[in-house]
C-alpha cells in the first residue's frame, strides 16, 4: 500500500501526505427512501479520524483497485476523510443500474445519512469527474449546509444530452461507455475490455446499429439501445438533465474541464449560469486535455486540497482568479475574471474560391467548392474530442486526413502579427447537398511554418432539407488558442468524422435501424449572396 502510495503521489503531483497510515471501514449500508441499501467504504487516518471533513465520491464503477488508489487514498492521506460510495445497482449495491437516472434520490439520502454520522463532523465535500461529477450536479442545489464545496471534473448537470445533441450524435463514445457498464462486473472486465477493442471497432460499422452491442460483447447493452432510441428531446432524458438546478447552486463550486472533452460546452455552460447568478466563490480551469486525461486527475485533485479543504475548514482558498485557462498554441496558463473573457470580438473569416480564408467577404459571383461523401466510406475522426479507450485525442497532424478528397480546406495568408482567439466558435456554411439528408462538420486548425496542419476546434450539424441551399450554423468546441506570427488559419469542411459521430446514411432512417447508405454529392458556396465563414472571438496581439 505504500508504494501505491507514493506512486500516486508522483503521478497526481501531490504534496507530501499527513500519513499513510489509513483504515477502512467496509460495507457500510447506506439506507434510501425506498429501502434499497448502497454500500459504502470509509477511508480515514487511523488516528484522529473522527470529525475532520468527509469527501464524498458516489461511484459506479466500484470502490477499490485503482479507483481507491488514485482518488480516494491521495485524499484520506492529506486532511480528508472519505466515504466512497458504490450507486445503485453497482458492485453490490441494491436495485438495477439504470445509469445516471437515480442520483438526485440516492445522493440526497446519502447525504442526510452521512450527516448524520457521529464521526463526519461539520463540513462535506463533493468530489469526482465525469458520472462522479454528474452526482454532484444532481444534488447542488439541496445538500445540507454541512456540505462546503463540490469538485467536478470533465462533468455537467446534463450528462447523456451532450451525447444526444439536436445537431449531431455521438456514436464512439456512447457505445464504448454502453459496453463498459454493461460488462464492467464481469470476472477480469479490464482485460477483456481490452481483448474486445478490435471487436468494438468493427462493430462501429454495424447495420443495423441496434446490432452493434451484440456484435461487440453478445448481448444488449441497455444504455446504449436507449440512447438509440430517445432523441435528446424525448420525455425519457428529463429526469436527467439537472440543468434547471444550476442558478439555485449556493455551494462553492471549483470545475475542471479540457478543450477536447466531451462535455465541456455544458460545462461552460453551468459555469456561466453560476456566474449569471452572481455565485462566489466559484473557478473553471481548462486545459489541453481530452477527457481521459491525467491532467484532468492531477488539477482535480489539486482543487480539493486548495480549494475543497480550505473551505471545509473554514478558510478561504488561495487567491486566483475565477477563470484559469491553458492558451494552446502559447502553451501556457492564463488567468481571466470570467468567461467568455472579455476583449475579444466575434471576427468573420470568409471562404473564398481557391482555397482562400480571408476577413475580407467573397466576390459576388464564385462557383462552389463540391466533394462526394461515402458514407460506406466516411470521413475519419483524426483526434480532437474523443471518448474512448485506445484512440488518439487532442491536438495532431491533419495532414492525411486534408488529402482526402472529401475534405475541403480554406486557408489564410501567413499572419503578419498574433492572432489570439478565446470564447464560443461557431461557423455559418452556406451548404447543399444531392440528398435531403446530410451532415457538416467543421474543423479549426493551425498551421504552421512548416505547413503541418493541427486542429485547435471543431463540431457538427445535421441538415434536414439539404437538397436546398440553406446556412448550416455549426457550433464549435469553445477554446483558448494563440495562432503565432508566420502561421496560418485554415478551416476545414467535411460530412462527417467517424466513428466520433455517427455516420449520416443519407435517406433519413432512424439511427438505430438505418441499413441502407447512399453516398451524396455535396456544396459549398462562397459568394456575396452565401456568405460561408467562421466566427472567432478574436483579440489582436501586438
Amino acid at each position: 500500500m505504500k508504494l501505491s502510495s507514493r506512486l500516486t503521489q508522483r503521478m497526481l503531483r501531490l504534496p507530501p501526505p499527513l500519513t499513510r497510515d489509513l483504515a477502512v471501514e467496509r460495507g457500510l449500508r447506506v439506507p434510501m427512501r425506498d429501502g434499497a441499501a448502497l454500500l459504502a467504504d470509509r477511508w480515514s487516518p487511523r488516528s484522529g479520524a473522527d470529525g475532520l471533513p468527509t469527501a464524498l465520491i458516489r461511484i459506479p464503477y466500484g470502490r477499490s483497485g485503482m479507483i481507491a488508489a488514485q482518488m480516494v487514498r491521495p485524499l484520506a492521506e492529506r486532511g480528508f476523510q472519505v466515504l466512497v460510495q458504490s450507486t445503485r445497482g453497482t458492485f453490490g449495491s441494491d436495485g438495477p443500474f439504470d445509469p445516471l437516472r437515480c442520483e438526485r434520490e440516492d445522493g440526497l439520502d446519502t447525504l442526510d445519512w452521512l450527516v448524520a454520522q457521529p464521526w463526519c463532523g461539520d463540513a462535506v465535500v463533493l468530489y469526482g469527474g465525469s458520472y462522479l461529477g454528474f452526482v454532484q450536479w444532481a444534488v447542488a442545489d439541496a445538500v445540507p449546509p454541512q456540505v462546503k464545496a463540490m469538485i467536478s471534473g470533465v462533468s455537467e448537470s446534463a450528462f447523456t444530452l451532450e451525447f444526444l445533441r439536436e445537431e449531431s450524435f455521438s456514436l464512439e463514445a456512447t457505445f464504448g461507455w454502453g459496453l463498459q457498464v454493461a460488462e464492467q462486473e464481469r470476472p477480469f472486465a479490464l482485460l477483456h475490455q481490452a481483448l474486445r477493442i478490435r471487436k468494438e471497432r468493427r462493430a462501429w460499422h454495424a447495420l443495423p446499429l441496434d446490432r452493434a452491442d451484440t456484435a461487440a460483447i453478445g448481448r444488449r447493452a441497455d444504455y446504449f439501445r436507449n440512447v438509440l432510441d430517445h432523441d435528446a428531446g424525448s420525455p425519457f432524458w428529463q429526469v436527467l438533465d439537472h440543468s434547471h438546478r444550476v442558478k439555485d447552486i449556493a455551494v462553492p463550486v471549483s470545475t475542471v474541464g479540457g478543450w477536447f472533452d466531451i462535455f465541456l460546452p455544458g460545462q461552460i455552460r453551468d459555469f456561466r449560469t453560476l456566474q449569471e447568478a452572481g455565485r462566489s466563490p466559484i473557478r473553471l480551469t481548462v486545459g489541453p486535455w481530452a477527457h481521459i486525461s491525467m491532467g484532468v486527475g492531477q488539477t482535480t485533485a489539486a482543487e480539493a486540497l486548495d480549494f475543497g479543504l480550505a473551505l471545509a475548514r473554514g478558510e478561504q482558498p488561495s487567491d486566483r482568479a475565477p477563470v484559469r485557462l491553458f492558451v494552446m498554441g502559447e502553451e501556457r496558463w492564463r488567468d481571466f475574471p470570467s468567461w467568455p473573457p472579455p476583449g475579444y470580438e466575434p471576427r468573420r473569416f470568409h471562404l473564398h474560391a481557391g482555397g482562400t480564408l480571408a476577413a475580407e467577404p467573397p466576390a459576388a459571383e464564385s462557383a462552389p467548392d463540391g466533394y462526394r461523401y461515402d458514407p460506406a466510406d466516411p470521413t475519419p475522426a483524426v483526434g480532437g474530442v474523443r471518448m474512448a479507450v485506445g484512440v488518439r485525442s487532442g491536438r495532431v497532424d491533419n495532414g492525411e486526413l486534408e488529402a482526402r478528397d472529401d475534405v475541403l480546406t480554406y486557408t489564410t495568408e501567413q499572419l503578419e502579427q498574433d492572432v489570439e482567439v478565446i470564447g464560443e466558435v461557431e461557423a455559418e456554411i452556406w451548404f447543399r447537398s444531392s440528398l435531403p439528408y446530410a451532415d457538416v462538420f467543421v474543423r479549426l486548425c493551425d498551421v504552421d511554418a512548416e505547413g503541418r496542419s493541427q486542429n485547435v476546434c471543431d463540431g457538427l450539424i445535421s441538415v434536414t432539407g439539404a437538397d436546398e441551399v440553406s446556412r448550416a450554423k455549426v457550433r464549435l468546441w469553445p477554446t483558448a488558442y494563440r495562432f503565432r506570427r508566420g502561421h496560418r488559419i485554415r478551416v476545414q469542411v467535411s460530412s462527417g468524422a467517424f466513428p466520433r459521430y455517427n455516420r449520416n446514411p443519407g435517406t433519413g432512417e432512424a439511427r438505430a435501424t438505418a441499413v441502407t447508405l447512399r453516398a451524396a454529392d455535396q456544396r459549398v458556396f462562397h459568394d456575396a449572396a452565401r456568405p460561408s465563414a467562421v466566427v472567432l472571438p478574436v483579440r489582436q496581439v501586438e
